[in-house]
């Protein structure tokens, strides 16, 4: 008689869910036994790593990944990048072992207490099966929940005594829709104020690169003959960047970003959220007599928006009916930004000057992976990209998320043969929030360069401190970290860039290496500015 270890395990490879992220506890070693040979464990050290490798792997393949967290102790370790994750909107299945049925009254060691409340409020659905044989079906419908708009991660609880009880007939294998498409007539009312606008503004976001819209965005720009910004803080890159229309990213405060948009009397913004501020600067939030419209596919996002009108659907869909409804516009197209200057040469070197080397090297499909927040503008600035897919970073504002979704997304990029060189730019503060992820990408070989731009401080912190007037802030010094030392002892290559002359070289052999390597590269300490 089949169990319902065995129903879950067949189940999970129709639909595809063969690799687990994750690391062992207890209360998983029953679902985990006798490991199926045509599965593939990858292995972090922290919980933490695995929820952002699951989230790196998930949306560089576009499918969902599965993560096994180990009970309450191990949930709580992930779920600062299970914030992230919900955030990104990215489908993942996390599932942690529970403690045996026959004691869960007692509450024993190790016991998740009210498990499903766990995870909330950042996971779309939470469950722990009252029956052992509605694991399986679970499953299904925790797959059916992620990658329905909005996509995101659910949670799943299952007692580790489940696992050998027989099975009932084993779920039917579903598929459900992933996108949607916007309401005709709002979507013509949309289009006609477009094609009234005197000067309309596209404000794009990470659903545009998640919905494959890049060749739809720029035919709707150049219709339109209207600029384009990044939404602010964007995890996803959204339009090229060397494109004439694009403007750079929109600041991501109330007053600065209305002041951005200035002079414009219609703002359509498609994917993104209205909008995604931090901190607070107040101000009005769009410019006298503007008018703002919002595609996105999800409700909330919809509702929560302070200002404008809301259309639900794929942001995809709405970009390309909305190019067949609208006609050339008749004004002349935007001029492109001008280059920035060249950055001044000092000694150690300015983040510009380091991202400008960095950009000068960039292989031709890179794939970059940022966590250095201090850094984020300069490197913005200087290294622009064009390809979809090609950039990746935290929606939540929350660190610990670069480094193992790098590994995530090295990982995919073997698996499904792509084979995009990836580059993860973390700062050496973010770098020891999920360092441990170096173990796993050296064990999985995966040649991926880790630049460490090294300033020996918490930079953004020292820049909030002096933008709100808080002097005195403890702790945002980091002296005696020793990147290269730490990486070399995960089994990784590192070498210290004391030139950016060495830069490109270390860049070329990192990315050529069977294995991952870490470039420190210590830079100037002043402090940039928040916007």
């Amino acid at each position: 008689m089949a169990t319902v270890r065995d129903a879950t395990y067949d189940l999970l490879r129709d639909l595809g869910l063969t690799t687990v992220f994750g690391n062992p506890g207890s209360t998983e070693e029953p679902f985990l036994r006798d490991f199926p040979a045509d599965f593939r464990y990858v292995h972090a050290l922290h919980e933490a790593s695995a929820m952002s490798m699951a989230d790196g792997y998930a949306q560089a393949t576009g499918r969902p990944a599965h993560v096994n967290l180990h009970t309450a102790p191990g949930t709580g370790n992930g779920m600062g990048n299970l914030v992230t994750a919900w955030h990104n909107k990215t489908p993942l299945i996390v599932t942690a072992g529970q403690q045996t049925r026959q004691m869960l009254l007692i509450e024993p060691r190790l016991v998740s207490r009210r498990a499903a409340e766990l995870t909330q409020p950042y996971v779309k659905w939470a469950h722990e099966p009252a029956r052992a044989q509605d694991i399986p079906a679970a499953f299904m419908r925790a797959y059916a929940t992620a990658v329905q708009p909005p996509s995101g991660p659910v949670f799943l609880s299952l007692p580790m005594d489940d696992w050998d009880q027989p099975a009932d007939p084993p779920p039917q294998v579903r598929t459900v829709a992933t996108r949607f498409a916007p309401d005709p007539d709002r979507l013509r009312g949309f289009a006609a104020a477009l094609a009234a606008s005197r000067a309309p503004v596209l404000v794009l976001g990470a659903a545009v690169d998640r919905a494959d819209a890049w060749p739809a965005a720029v035919a709707l720009a150049e219709r339109l003959a209207a600029p384009v910004w990044a939404a602010p803080a964007p995890e996803r890159s959204v339009f090229p960047e060397d494109h004439p229309h694009f403007r750079g990213v929109l600041p991501y405060a109330i007053g600065p970003l209305a002041e951005a948009l200035h002079g414009h009397d219609t703002v359509l913004v498609v994917g993104a959220p209205v909008f995604r501020y931090y901190p607070h600067v107040p101000g009005d939030y769009l410019p006298a007599e503007a008018r703002l419209l919002h595609v996105t596919d999800d409700p909330d996002e919809a509702a929560r928006a302070p200002v404008g009108e809301s259309l639900l659907g794929d942001p995809g869909l709405a970009l390309a009916e909305l190019l067949e409804l609208l006609p050339p516009a008749d004004r002349p197209a935007p001029s492109a930004r001008p280059a920035p200057e060249p950055p001044a040469s000092a000694t150690p070197p300015s983040a510009d000057a380091l991202f400008a080397a960095l950009a000068s090297h960039w292989p031709a499909d890179g794939v970059l992976v940022q966590e250095s927040p201090s850094n984020l503008a300069a490197l913005r600035r200087r290294l622009r990209m064009n390809r979809p897919r090609s950039y990746f970073t935290m929606a939540s504002g929350g660190l610990g998320f670069g480094l193992p979704a790098a590994v995530g997304i090295a990982l995919a990029e073997r698996d499904t043969g792509r084979g995009r060189p990836v580059v993860a730019v973390v700062g050496d503060g973010s770098l020891h929030y999920s360092v441990q992820a170096l173990w796993t990408a050296a064990q999985l070989r995966l040649p991926l360069a880790v630049v460490v731009p090294v300033n020996q401080q918490y930079a953004i912190l020292k820049a909030f401190a002096e933008l709100k007037h808080t002097p005195g802030v403890p702790a945002l010094d980091l002296p005696g970290l020793d990147v290269a030392a730490v990486a070399r002892g995960y089994g990784c290559g590192a070498e210290v860039v004391e030139s950016l002359d060495g830069l490109g070289p270390a860049l070329a052999v990192a990315l050529a290496a069977d294995r991952p390597t870490v470039l420190p590269v210590p830079i100037s300490t002043d402090v940039p500015r928040i916007l």
